[in-house]
């Protein structure tokens, strides 16, 4: 099967903007999305966002923005003036954060994607019940989220691809889906416990898919970006 390369987001596992703009250039050519997250936004700052831009590549940035409603909404604001194409809240932070979040989008001269992280791709059903005081298992959490995010404005959510086919069965197609939590069948699953592969993930129904380590880490990256777009 072969992967659309607008369906791939590739996370820039860096600290520092050298290092990210070094990376960069074993992208081009192909039409993947680049994610930039808290350690690589505080270590580069707004300059690597304009410097992606200029190259061609749609942006997510991921910071997962918790905080109460008017200071989400403000930081909301803020970012949405940045040429980003993806940025996100965490849905555990409620209806009304997310809601703010939304219209603050809307109400600026440019609205990225609005995307809602549910649970992530590290937490178990164990952990979330016996450290989160959340009852049920994860699909059940995951899919209460993307129904509160839906209805706040939000464009999508984050989940792992596992909970794809629940959540679109709950809101309908056209609500995203951008999944973490994939790895080539050769690659070490690290940190992430609810995993597929790139196929399995489109498959269930996945519009974007974010990796990062199996091919910033790769010996050759634009090869293990190659090698994923053809299915393998």
């Amino acid at each position: 099967m072969t992967i659309p390369a607008e369906k791939i987001i590739v996370a820039l596992d860096f600290s520092d903007r050298e290092s990210a703009v070094g990376f960069l250039p074993k992208l081009e050519g192909h039409q993947v999305w680049i994610k930039i997250g808290m350690e690589l936004f505080y270590g580069a700052g707004t300059d690597l966002i304009h410097e992606a831009r200029d190259r061609g590549f749609k942006i997510f940035l991921d910071l997962k923005l918790h905080d109460i409603p008017n200071t989400v909404a403000q930081a909301i604001t803020v970012l949405s003036r940045l040429p980003i194409d993806m940025v996100n809240v965490h849905a555990s932070g409620g209806s009304e954060m997310m809601k703010r979040a939304a219209d603050a989008l809307n109400s600026g001269s440019r609205s990225p994607l609005l995307i809602a992280v549910t649970q992530l791709t590290s937490t178990t059903t164990e952990q979330m019940n016996r450290e989160q005081r959340i009852l049920g298992d994860v699909l059940e959490s995951v899919t209460h989220y993307a129904a509160l995010a839906q209805a706040a404005g939000c464009n999508g959510v984050v989940s792992s691809p596992l909970e794809v086919p629940g959540i679109k069965l709950a809101c309908g197609d056209r609500f995203l889906t951008v999944t973490p939590g994939i790895r080539p069948s050769n690659a070490d699953s690290q940190d992430q416990k609810r995993l597929t592969t790139p196929t399995e993930a489109i498959r269930l129904g996945t519009d974007f898919m974010v990796i990062g380590r199996p091919i910033t880490q790769a010996p050759d990256p634009r090869h293990a970006l190659e090698a994923i777009l053809k299915g393998n």
